[in-house]
């Protein structure tokens, strides 16, 4: 299953210290962060993802974050 999700993060800085956090909390999820995308779209890619746990976390830390349709 795939999630991908329309973010506000705008630094190669940012997306990385944010990959760290989900990659820690979600060890078994592939993630990564297309920052070119208009949308900076962040890919989970994984069994069982929840979105609204993937979105609260971004959000705890400053980010916006919402499912791209």
């Amino acid at each position: 299953m795939v999630e991908v999700f329309k973010t506000n993060v705008q630094k190669k800085a940012q997306g990385k210290m944010l990959l760290c956090i989900l990659s820690e909390a979600f060890p078994s999820f592939k993630i990564n962060f297309d920052l070119s995308d208009c949308d900076k779209v962040l890919r989970v890619e994984g069994e069982n993802i929840t979105a609204l746990s993937v979105m609260m976390l971004v959000k705890e830390h400053g980010f916006d974050c919402e499912v791209l349709d």
